[in-house]
Formats: structure tokens, sequence, C-alpha cells
């Protein structure tokens, strides 16, 4: 597993308020984590939103800040509060009120993978949880927030694009035959984003072939509420990309579409940033 919270990739210089980043790409998993748990190095990645990081990776050419996990998601889930840790799976927490990410084992720490697989044999000690939040999701976070008050400061906003990937099965009923979104914008129905932003975003999208949906069935969750307050210039918005699109989801493995799928994610980057002001073209650097 990888020791770092984060990998940061800077451009030589930031020309854009948009940071790019992806909480729920890392991929490491070492002995000790699967010792831990009752899933197959297969199954455990099931809920990963496995190679988002490299459909993302060349954001940092168009003066694009990067930020990515350094873990993976059944490890520490980095799109969820601190404090919304599961009793069912982490010993003395009180069985208070709970929101239905934790009610589904989703919360912090999570239960399950996809499917509603368990992970653990057993529950791990508060100590253990603690110790993943206070190494791993507050340094991310920490650094989320610097990269977005930096951009606030030199922009006069800052605008967060949070990358994902959606299991085909989450859409492919949604829209008819053939009709399902292939990318859903989530910006909590309008809470985390402004609607012109969001709007062209979609634009970018649908201009490069793609269909497109908002907050169904993906609206985002902690990330887009914690840091989406567009009443003071800084926005956020999720995207969730088709994993069918990319990616062979039965081996997670990369298809022969990737590399396309990874220009495509790119030029979205670049049109995106021209259309709200600050152009930059892949060519340039």
């Amino acid at each position: 597993m990888s020791r770092q919270p984060f990998q940061l990739t800077m451009p030589k210089h930031v020309t854009t308020p948009v940071v790019v980043a992806s909480p729920h790409s890392g991929r490491g998993y070492d002995a000790a984590f699967l010792d831990t748990t009752v899933l197959d190095e297969e199954r455990i990645r099931s809920s990963e939103d496995a190679y988002v990081d490299l459909l993302i990776e060349r954001v940092p050419q168009l003066g694009v800040p990067l930020l990515t996990a350094g873990m993976p998601r059944a490890f520490l889930d980095l799109n969820r509060a601190a404090e919304e840790l599961d009793p069912a799976v982490v010993q003395d927490v009180p069985r208070g009120a709970m929101n239905p990410r934790i009610s589904s084992g989703l919360g912090v720490i999570p239960r399950v993978v996809a499917q509603g697989r368990a992970i653990y044999r057993g529950k791990i000690t508060q100590e253990e949880a603690q110790h993943r939040i206070e190494t791993y999701w507050r340094p991310y976070h920490d650094q989320l927030h610097a990269l977005l008050s930096s951009a606030h400061q030199q922009f006069g906003q800052a605008i967060l694009l949070d990358c994902h990937s959606m299991p085909h099965e989450a859409i492919a009923t949604t829209g008819g035959k053939g009709r399902h979104a292939e990318v859903v914008l989530g910006d909590r129905f309008g809470s985390s984003a402004a609607t012109d932003l969001v709007d062209t975003l979609e634009a970018v999208f649908e201009g490069l072939g793609l269909r497109v949906a908002r907050n169904a069935p993906f609206a985002g969750a902690y990330v887009t509420q914690a840091y989406g307050q567009p009443d003071r210039g800084r926005h956020a918005i999720q995207i969730e990309i088709d994993r069918a699109l990319y990616l062979n989801e039965d081996l997670i493995e990369r298809t022969t579409n990737f590399d396309a799928i990874r220009d495509l994610m790119t030029e979205a980057v670049a049109q995106f940033c021209l259309h709200i002001g600050q152009p930059r073209s892949l060519a340039a650097e």
C-alpha cells in the first residue's frame, strides 16, 4: 500500500482556477490489509475507481493541479466525512443517528465493497480507524483545501472537478435502451456549483460525443458538500464516467479504448478551462 496519503502533480504554471482530483483511484493493497479481509485481491478492488487517475494524468499540462488518492477506497473513503464511522465495522462507536451512507456500509471506513460484499472478518479497533484518518484522510483534505484556497486567492474563484467512475450496471437501465448516460455530473442539485459552470461542463462533454445526466443516480457526497460554496466563489462538481467506456469491469483491466477516453478527458478539461476564461492548450507545454 502507498505510504503517501496522496499524489500531487503541479503544473509548471497554474493558469486556471480549476483543480482536478480523484479520491477513489488508489490501488495499492498490501499484505497486512489483505490479511484483515475475507475478499480476494480481485473482489476487494470492485469499489475502486480503477485507473481514473490515469485518465486525468495529463491535466497538469493544461496548467491544472492534479490531486489523487494514495490509498484504496476499501481501506479509507476520502469522499466521506471523518466522523462517518460505522459501528458495525469500528469498535467503540456509539450507535447514534446514522446517515444512509453509513447504514449501507459506506462510511469513512467502508464495511462493504460493490454488491454489498463484506470486507472484514470482524471489527477493526477505534485506534486503527483514527490512525487511518489522521495519517491519510486529513493530509489529503488539508492539501485539497490548500489548492482550492490558492486558486481562489489567485483567480477570485476555485472550481473543483472531482473525478470518479461508475459501474455500468448503475446506469445501464436508465434513459432507455442505448440511451443511458455515459457521464453524470453531480452538483448536489445546484447547491455545490454555479449553474452556468455545470451547464458549460455538460455542453463540453456532449460536444465530445457523450451522453450526460445530472445528479441521477449520483449527486455528489462529502467532497461536493464540503467544498462547494458557490456564493463564496468556491465550486465543486462531481464527474462520474461509465467504466464500460474504458474498463473491463470483470477483470479490472483497461480496454483498447482507454487511450481514447484519456484523450477525451484531457480535451474536456482543456475546453472547460477555455470556456471559463483561462485558455490553455496541451500543445503550449
